[in-house]
């Protein structure tokens, strides 16, 4: 990579905005991007939803969960496991839809926890 011709031309370049997209307005709510989560959600206290496999698996396929969560609707952070976040679902009066980017679990997370 340091002998690329294209090395001296880019090192021209300027910068203008770094760092890591936290959230964006989707509808109605405010959405945490999945990096965002995956990389902090382990701090939130609240909108979080402790899921085993089966749930995944039911998200994962497409269908959706039902829950019983003293939550407005919104965003809540799925995580499995020993508190490991995945990313979000979409919390509407009882029902959790998924947000989760799916090859993404389905390649890297399910094979690790089933």
């Amino acid at each position: 990579m340091r002998d690329a011709e294209s090395i001296p031309s880019l090192s021209q370049l300027k910068v203008s905005q770094a760092g890591l997209r936290a959230f964006q307005r989707v509808g109605d709510f405010v959405k945490p991007t999945t990096r965002f989560i995956q990389s902090f959600g382990h701090h939130a206290t609240r909108a979080k939803l402790s899921i085993d496999l089966m749930q995944l698996r039911t998200l994962l396929s497409g269908d959706k969960i039902q829950v019983d969560l003293t939550l407005d609707n919104g965003y809540v952070i799925l995580e499995i496991g020993e508190g490991r976040v995945l990313g979000l679902g979409l919390y509407i009066d009882g029902v959790v839809s998924s947000q989760l980017p799916g090859k993404e679990i389905r390649g890297l997370m399910v094979s690790d926890v089933g």
